[in-house]
């Protein structure tokens, strides 16, 4: 699925943009501040109903505005049309639109549309906590995996009230049964990401390194989030007592890591900033190919101020990756110089921002 028409109104400085999308390639040229950056936000809340700039809705709102619309329609390879919007409102009101069909569920909309962005912060995957780490297995799992979401939620929830109950420190007998549902539905999840990245990701992520660094050898590795030689349900029971005085479940699918060294090292303690990024490339071009060698889905691909710690050849490398993989690309740069190597492509679409 590819994005045809683009509509974005009240958006930043946005006020009212319309666009046909290339179906392969789209570059944004303009300075800084011009509004390039803000269109492929307007995309990203498409793939995720939220910014990957800012944590609050109401501040890319235009100013005045009571909120914002993204819509888009899409063209699936059986050349039918499908229309899809999402409108964000300053009260923080979520309106998601199906083919003419409403929904407050922002997942509905993200099921169609798998989305991914990279950025100059996407190095803060191997710098930041554990959780982003887990989010870039369970975006794969979401898409490919459709009882994954379903497990995901039964587990956030029950979590949410096992670690209410450790708060108010019950009984055993009233927690039972929220530790048999954790364990039950963690192990699940756990085996899930464990077997998608053994069996499919490891591979395809050192092969796309091969290119991406090839100075470097790296070992990936999943640690699931409680220690080995112990089921989950055992585990929880194992530390109930320090949990409950905590009040927070300490073991889990929650806690889980996925990590990444080279020569021994933890790869982000050796790596540049500019080596960082190519690793992180590596591994959100193996979701992309996993996505499509699985569900025929295309991703549209988001790359945000490309030139930032990356020189000519890696730009290059990455994007015509990317570009072999039937993978919808939308590129913003500030100097067409950054993109020179672009001139080759003749099937793209360049679009000059000014103010909005």
């Amino acid at each position: 699925m590819k994005l045809d028409k683009v509509q974005i109104s009240h958006f930043r400085n946005i006020d009212d943009l319309s666009l046909i999308a290339n179906q392969n390639l789209n570059v944004f040229l303009g300075e800084n501040g011009s509004g390039k950056s803000s269109i492929l936000e307007a995309l990203h809340y498409l793939g995720f109903a939220r910014s990957f700039r800012t944590s609050k809705h109401k501040n890319v709102i235009k100013h005045d505005e009571l909120g914002f619309t993204v819509f888009c329609s899409t063209v699936l390879q059986d050349g039918i049309q499908q229309k899809f919007g999402i409108s964000r409102f300053s009260n923080d009101k979520c309106v998601v639109n199906i083919d003419g069909q409403k929904s407050k569920r922002a997942t509905d909309l993200a099921s169609y549309l798998p989305i991914q962005i990279f950025t100059p912060q996407s190095s803060d995957m191997l710098l930041g906590a554990p959780k982003l780490r887990r989010r870039y297995l369970d975006w794969l799992l979401f898409h490919v995996e459709h009882s994954f979401n379903l497990d995901f939620q039964v587990f956030s929830k029950g979590l949410r009230h096992l670690n209410s109950l450790y708060k108010r420190d019950q009984q055993e007998q009233s927690l039972d049964y929220w530790t048999g549902l954790l364990s039950e539905k963690g192990q699940i999840i756990s085996d899930k990401r464990e077997r998608l990245l053994s069996e499919h990701l490891i591979q395809l992520i050192n092969a796309n390194l091969a290119d991406f660094l090839p100075e470097f050898s790296f070992e990936i590795s999943y640690y699931r989030g409680w220690e080995k030689g112990c089921s989950l349900a055992d585990a929880i029971l194992k530390n109930r007592q320090r949990d409950q005085r905590n009040g927070f479940l300490s073991v889990g699918p929650h806690k889980a890591d996925l990590r990444i060294k080279t020569q021994g090292v933890n790869a982000h303690e050796i790596l540049s900033r500019g080596q960082l990024r190519m690793l992180v490339a590596a591994m959100q071009l193996a979701q992309t190919q996993y996505l499509h060698e699985q569900t025929a889905k295309t991703s549209i691909f988001l790359l945000d101020d490309v030139g930032a710690e990356l020189d000519e050849e890696k730009r290059k490398v990455f994007i015509s990756r990317l570009n072999t993989s039937d993978t919808q690309l939308f590129v913003t740069a500030i100097d067409v110089k950054q993109l020179e190597f672009l001139e080759n492509y003749n099937d793209k679409k360049v679009f000059h921002v000014e103010h909005g």
